[in-house]
């Protein structure tokens, strides 16, 4: 409602004066512009005349009063990012009601129940391992394709190490795995893959895949203001997220726990605890001024239902929130049915938007500990007692919990759960009728779940979800597996299933996978297992011929080669410190905020040097982790289901500059050097053993000892000239790019 509400005034037909010649009213008059040309370049917020006004920049100011929210430009940015979809009608249809288009149950592939595929016949019989390549193979020869060649043994390890740990392997652990693979290829895969798969590693690396789908942030990070409060009980769920991939929690439990944690039944303090801390998803979000913001519950709803929504089931039920939905078959009704689950439902996240207290504390602990751990004067935390590790009850006030008392972020049922009352133009202060709790009316269910008024209706809405007949859950889920071993989707719009989203290019395929997936107990460690042993996955990235943008499946559609990946951010990092030798293997203490409530300009001073591995970093919203920031990490704000992959000089330039990639390659000089026994040409053959798990070749390894010569003469310095060749293998595409 925000072009209605801020900019109509001066840009709809019917105003007494149009600003600049600008009308906002329609899809075409958006796209024609003003005076100053078109106000949007589609993925290009910072180009966009639209999003500068918004922002108050070189004297464009809209709305001229004052600036909008953060979180409201914010969301401008997302949409332009997605390429400002515009789902107005040019006539406006009347509320509630989809008139332009009836949907019929299969109108979209995605609300229709998965059936069971056959298995396709293939033509080349020899090549498949399993019933995954035969249905990879049969959509090759249908486009004229055959697969590449295996990967070599060093490709099809390391690849394996990164997919599934998010580490590189050793030079020693590489050719323990090569001489185990001439040996017996078969044997050899399945012992290492079920070893990656038992690492406590795991974990650390498919539960950041996850974090990103949470939006998992340790600041709020959108409140409008010069502040920028912390979450700093957060890292309980991030925790709760590594031990549930290492343990193998079956997804349907795992998705329920978090939505609906606090209403199972446990069977000691320590799992009540978890699955409390576990409705941390719900509360993670980031939430805009209340001051500044009339409709501030209704937004922190807003962001659970997008959280559900395209986190769980692939679907933007957000875009309901103010009209039905222009594309998919989600009409008003129903958003604000699924809304009355967390109107009914506390939100329970920190010191950002809580009551006034009436009086000062007076406890001494309290006093003692100002500049320590606890939040100013005049804010009760609003956060969950882990009771568990504590004597002290769940409702005991704030002024009594000792330092050190266990809390977390979460839900947990109001005293009186009630439905909630459609927003008209998704206005809180303009209400509608009341809607019954419920769930998306066009996803059709052969069971019957009944939602109690006494509750608040968050476990029935799990149940819903993670029904083994539901048409989204399972295939969004196998999907994003798919996409962090294979680089893309079988749907490559993870977050949409919808209308807008695109059609998968294997649909029997991941109905085969899905169907399997529920059938298999839900388990992700059998769902990996399944794709990375399959011979699919091992192709090589480079066809017969090699892989160009001629070649009949450039972008690799249909599954032809296996894609060149870069390693993400926290991959790169993570892979230096192991190389350097100064990864601190074992798991992150807490959080590490510094502050309770950080102000926006000492931000930078807040992060806290650390050799554990990346996904223990702390990751405030408008202030990432400065050894990760250069490469593609999102905002935290909202789901990402795939990250962007630029190609920037700022890359370059971090790993020219960056004071912890001098630092890793000076610790990696001196790794080298410390064994005085070690002839230089020795050494350099270690350097790539560690760095590139293998062997220079003859012109590598004249062109290192010329670049140590040199820097060596240059700068009077050993360790440096050595710390100039760790760098350089650092940098090299090499290391940073996955085969």
């Amino acid at each position: 409602p925000v072009l209605d509400s801020q900019c109509y005034e001066c840009h709809a037909k019917g105003a007494k004066k149009i600003g600049g010649k600008l009308l906002l009213d329609s899809p075409a008059a958006l796209q024609k512009g003003g005076e100053s040309g078109a106000p949007i370049v589609a993925g290009k917020p910072e180009e966009s005349l639209l999003f500068r006004a918004l922002r108050h920049e070189n004297d464009l100011e809209m709305p001229p009063e004052k600036p909008l929210p953060e979180a409201v430009i914010a969301d401008f940015s997302r949409w332009i990012k997605m390429g400002a979809p515009d789902p107005r009608e040019t006539a406006p249809t009347p509320e509630g009601s989809i008139t332009d288009r009836q949907y019929k149950e299969g109108d979209l592939w995605s609300f229709t129940a998965p059936e069971k595929p056959s298995v396709p016949q293939v033509r080349d019989t020899s090549w498949s391992r399993d019933e995954i390549d035969r249905f990879a193979l049969a959509t090759m020869e249908s486009h004229g394709l055959q697969p590449a060649p295996d990967a070599d043994s060093r490709a099809l390890v390391r690849r394996l190490y990164y997919d599934l740990i998010g580490m590189p392997p050793t030079y020693a652990e590489v050719r323990l795995f090569e001489a185990a693979f001439l040996v017996n290829q078969e044997a050899a895969i399945e012992r290492l893959v079920d070893g990656l798969l038992d690492s406590r590693h795991f974990g650390e690396r498919w539960g950041r895949h996850w974090l990103d789908v949470a939006r998992y942030g340790e600041s709020n990070g959108n409140d409008g203001l010069s502040r920028n409060p912390t979450f700093p009980h957060a890292w309980r769920y991030r925790d709760y997220v590594i031990d549930a991939f290492n343990r193998d929690l079956p997804y349907d439990r795992f998705v329920t726990e978090q939505i609906a944690g606090d209403l199972l039944k446990a069977d000691s303090p320590e799992e009540r605890d978890r699955q409390h801390i576990a409705t941390g998803f719900l509360a993670l979000g980031a939430k805009p001024a209340k001051a500044m913001n009339d409709n501030f519950e209704m937004d922190v709803v807003a962001d659970q239902i997008e959280v559900v929504g395209t986190g769980l089931l692939g679907l933007s039920i957000g875009c309901a929130r103010c009209h039905d939905h222009k594309f998919d078959p989600i009409p008003t009704r129903d958003y604000y049915a699924m809304a009355g689950f967390f109107t009914s439902s506390e939100t329970l996240w920190g010191v950002a938007g809580n009551e006034k207290l009436t009086a000062p504390p007076t406890d001494l602990h309290v006093l003692q500990a100002a500049s320590r751990a606890l939040p100013p004067f005049g804010f009760v935390e609003t956060v969950l007692v882990i009771e568990s590790n504590t004597g002290v009850a769940l409702k005991a006030p704030p002024s009594k919990w000792a330092p050190g008392t266990p809390l977390a972020m979460g839900m947990r049922d109001r005293k009186e759960p009630a439905d909630c009352k459609i927003n008209l133009k998704g206005e809180s202060k303009q209400v509608g009728e009341s809607v019954p709790r419920g769930f998306l009316s066009a996803v059709k269910s052969n069971k019957s779940i009944i939602i109690s008024p006494k509750t608040s209706g968050r476990l029935q809405l799990a149940q819903w979800i993670t029904s083994p007949d539901h048409p989204q859950t399972a295939r969004v889920m196998v999907n994003r597996v798919w996409l962090h071993l294979f680089g893309e989707g079988l749907v490559r719009t993870p977050n949409d299933f919808g209308v807008y989203g695109e059609k998968p290019t294997h649909p029997a395929l991941l109905d085969h996978l899905s169907i399997q997936f529920v059938e298999n107990g839900w388990s992700i460690k059998s769902l990996i297992r399944s794709l990375v042993l399959s011979r699919t996955y091992r192709q090589s990235c480079h066809s017969g011929e090699g892989v160009t943008s001629t070649s009949p499946d450039p972008e690799n559609r249909w599954l032809s080669h296996h894609s060149r990946r870069r390693l993400d951010a926290e991959s790169l990092r993570d892979a230096m410190l192991r190389v350097s030798g100064q990864l601190d293997p074992a798991p992150g203490d807490g959080s590490l905020i510094r502050h309770r409530d950080i102000l926006v300009n000492l931000a930078d001073n807040l992060h806290e040097p650390s050799t554990h591995r990346s996904v223990y970093q702390c990751y405030l919203r408008n202030s990432p982790p400065p050894d990760l920031a250069a490469f593609d990490l999102p905002d935290f704000i909202g789901v990402t289901g795939k990250r962007e992959v630029s190609t920037l000089p700022g890359h370059a330039l971090f790993l020219f500059n960056n004071a912890f990639v001098l630092d890793q390659s000076a610790h990696f000089a001196r790794r080298l050097l410390n064994d005085a026994q070690k002839s230089e040409t020795q050494r350099i053959l270690i350097a790539y053993q560690e760095s590139l798990n293998r062997d220079p070749d003859p012109e590598e390894l004249y062109r290192a000892i010329e670049l140590l010569e040199e820097t060596t003469r240059e700068t009077g310095s050993v360790e440096i000239a050595w710390a100039s060749l760790c760098q350089a293998l650092f940098s090299t595409n090499e290391f940073r790019y996955l085969d």
